[in-house]
């Protein structure tokens, strides 16, 4: 894991964030760990980074498909 410090945070901010940690039931670190995180999964999806979705739905009318587990490469 990294350690980030984030400097220059004015005190309005932090106290927003205190409070959305709370109503949350987390904690201001996790808050902090919570919010990049989302960010990024949000950018993924816009960028088409995120496959799953569009391709559950394009299979959607088929009914559900199981894959197989892939057996891996032959013994030697």
């Amino acid at each position: 894991m990294t350690t980030l410090t984030i400097r220059n945070v004015d005190t309005r901010t932090r106290d927003r964030l205190r409070v959305r940690a709370a109503r949350r039931g987390h904690s201001m670190e996790a808050a902090l760990r919570a919010i990049p995180a989302d960010a990024l999964a949000r950018d993924d999806e816009e960028t088409g980074l995120d496959l799953v979705r569009p391709i559950r739905a394009r299979f959607a009318p088929f009914g559900e498909v199981v894959i197989p587990e892939h057996p891996g490469p032959p013994a030697l």
